[in-house]
């Protein structure tokens, strides 16, 4: 099978770096990792060159004129950025590539990969109850920041519909199955024929969220 470039996109807190790493685990000769650029600083236990590679703003920005990002995209005031020669490599040895980034990222890459040599999935949480809590479970962020990712994560959701597979991860298990289904081409529609009404009722839990954040 051709390998291709698997897009996994979310709100902030909904699993999808979680989602990434379970396919390697499990099916390691299948997928690979693309190691994104970004500003933001390292949070406990992170390591440069595994989850992301820690740059400075000056660093990113000599990167971007110099035409090494496949897609890249300013997160909650930072910059993230898919670098192209991670892409290169994974396709190279015959792996699909996961890319673990930001809805505007995944527009770029669908440019630079359209259908069918990507595939974009679109990772919803199973209520905003649910992300607020992972989110407040990392413990490194203000409210402040947690409202700002929230309203994001709102403009994030009313996209989701654009998206090739909506999957909703509430079940980690379930959910790896399910994007793997789908690049492997045995599900040819979305997993939940509900997705318009939760991607609405979850808007609407969101913004309660920010109100009683604010």
């Amino acid at each position: 099978m051709k390998p291709v470039v698997v897009v996994l996109a979310a709100p902030s807190g909904s699993g999808k770096t979680t989602i990434a790493r379970a396919l390697i685990a499990r099916w390691p000769e299948r997928y690979g990792f693309s190691v994104s650029a970004t500003t933001r600083p390292p949070r406990a236990g992170e390591r440069d060159g595994e989850a992301y590679y820690f740059v400075s703003r000056p660093e990113f920005d000599e990167k971007r004129r110099g035409g090494e990002f496949l897609e890249w995209a300013e997160y909650a005031g930072e910059l993230y950025g898919t670098l192209a020669r991670e892409v290169d490599r994974l396709l190279g040895v015959g792996r699909h590539v996961l890319l673990d980034i930001e809805v505007q990222g995944a527009r770029q890459v669908r440019r630079a990969y359209p259908p069918p040599e990507s595939v974009a999935v679109f990772i919803l949480p199973p209520s905003a109850t649910e992300l607020l809590r992972r989110l407040e479970g990392r413990r490194t962020e203000s409210p402040t920041e947690r409202a700002r990712r929230l309203e994001t994560a709102v403009a994030e959701l009313q996209q989701a519909e654009t998206f090739d597979h909506v999957v909703v991860n509430d079940d980690l298990d379930t959910t790896v199955a399910a994007v793997d289904q789908i690049v492997a081409g045995r599900q040819s529609a979305p997993p939940d024929p509900g997705a318009a009404k939760r991607i609405r009722t979850l808007v609407g839990e969101l913004k309660r969220q920010i109100k009683e954040i604010s």
